[in-house]
């Protein structure tokens, strides 16, 4: 129930600061222009707060958090006095009225680049993409990959960390192929190409690289213990920094994992551990302890294990300074628009399954989750958000504002604006059309949380 709550508070601030900037940007540049705007409401229906500005724009708050509008004087809609015609929309010049439009998706990506150049300016705790694990005939196994390996790119995606390496597969899916580029264990830079065409991916259970048989890596953990904590249930029964764990009641055990799955079942239990002290094997009996987790009472040894050290600068706070950081928001802002655009060919296309759409539910836990992981991250879902918005309202539906937009090209083109008649039919076609894909990714959303 709290995560519920949580989820949804985070979703409407999330969707508010995406659907505030957007209107802004159709309100700043309307005014600009010289257009009277008569209401700039955040959310749809009735009005939970509102207030008249000194310009004479009602500023309103509505109380469905799904959008937002700008609604500017115009002589199709509202009865305009002839000193008042210069100041509605309509009577504007079409460069003008496509200027107005077209700020909106503009807002969205200057958001993205001003959050992300926040993010970057902070710094973003992260790990460099090394490869671990091959599995045995994925496709990463055929492509020859090494573990120990730093993945540097790809294709064309810079991949610094694990979330662009993510970026830059889900914007190959579709693809034949993929080129990685590697620095190899030896400090080699190496290119692999990755065969593409029998590729599966299923977003709900696993991540891009994942499905391709690559696995994160992790410093290996061996059975010799580094550390015994004072006072510990290890360290009442005689366990010492140095011993290595040979076997526990009789079990022999090759990896740490195996004993921590042996001591987590055994609270409060007497084991018999065999362990090597000094080239010499002897017997240990340990009291195992007890310890509250979330899973309930597991049990608790209190010994930290030796573990392989990490490559160089395999944790590391990705941050850069003023200038820096701004460039970077801007290149991170256009990888992601053009992987958006990638996606949404790829969806009309069929090479993305439609099961991909993501509706509010899915939106609200991805925005609590990433608040709950902490600023930079919630900064880094938001900036993708919003280049997402900005991307999907530019399509040529004629209820988004790509669709205005295409009627205002045609009008430049044929001096004249299109009839209403065909406005009227494109508007209906592209409503119903806009409420499928949202009908869609709805029943996404209720087949990923319901089942």
């Amino acid at each position: 129930m709290i995560d519920a709550i949580w989820y949804f508070f985070s979703f409407v601030v999330t969707l508010g600061i995406l659907v505030a900037f957007h209107e802004f940007g159709h309100f700043w540049v309307a005014r600009r222009c010289g257009v009277k705007v008569i209401t700039f409401s955040v959310g749809f229906g009735r009005a939970i707060w509102k207030r008249t500005g000194k310009d004479g724009t009602v500023y309103q708050l509505g109380v469905i958090p799904l959008g937002g509008y700008v609604r500017m004087l115009d002589e199709r809609i509202d009865d305009v006095t002839e000193e008042e015609r210069d100041v509605s929309f309509n009577a504007q010049s079409v460069y003008k009225r496509f200027a107005i439009v077209a700020a909106g998706p503009v807002a969205n990506f200057v958001l993205a680049v001003a959050v992300l150049w926040l993010m970057f300016g902070i710094g973003v705790p992260t790990v460099k993409p090394v490869i671990g694990d091959i599995k045995e005939n994925s496709i990463a196994a055929k492509a020859d990959l090494e573990r120990g390996s730093e993945i540097l790119s790809v294709d064309d995606v810079e991949a610094y960390d694990w979330q662009q390496v993510q970026l830059g597969l889900m914007s190959a899916i579709g693809d034949d192929e993929t080129i990685i580029t590697l620095r190899t264990p030896a400090g080699s830079e190496v290119q692999r190409r990755l065969d593409l065409t029998g590729w599966r991916f299923d977003p709900e259970t696993e991540s891009t690289f994942g499905s391709l048989g690559i696995e994160v890596y992790q410093p290996e953990v061996y059975t010799e213990l580094s550390q015994v904590e004072a006072d510990s249930p290890a360290d009442a029964s005689g366990l010492k920094a140095g011993d290595t764990i040979i076997s526990i009641d009789g079990e022999q055990v090759d990896s740490w994992e195996r004993i921590r799955e042996i001591i987590a079942q055994s609270a409060g239990q007497s084991l018999l551990f065999t362990v090597e002290r000094n080239s010499v094997e002897q017997e240990v009996s340990v009291q195992i302890g007890e310890r509250e987790s979330q899973n309930g009472v597991i049990g608790y040894l209190g010994v930290v294990p030796v573990t392989e050290p990490l490559p160089d600068n395999y944790v590391f706070n990705h941050q850069y300074g003023f200038f820096g950081g701004l460039a970077k928001g801007a290149e991170k802002t256009w990888e992601l628009m053009v992987v958006s655009v990638k996606m949404i060919g790829k969806l009309l296309t069929g090479d993305v399954s439609v099961k991909n759409l993501a509706g509010p539910l899915s939106i609200a836990e991805g925005a609590g989750v990433s608040a709950s992981n902490g600023f930079v991250y919630f900064l880094s879902f938001l900036a993708l958000l919003s280049v997402n918005l900005g991307i999907i309202n530019l399509l040529p539906l004629p209820v988004l504002d790509g669709g205005h937009l295409v009627f205002y090209s045609i009008e430049w083109v044929r001096g004249k604006p299109v009839s209403e008649r065909v406005q009227d039919v494109c508007y209906r076609i592209g409503g119903v059309l806009v409420f499928a894909l949202m009908a869609l990714a709805i029943s996404n959303d209720i087949a990923r949380f319901a089942f």
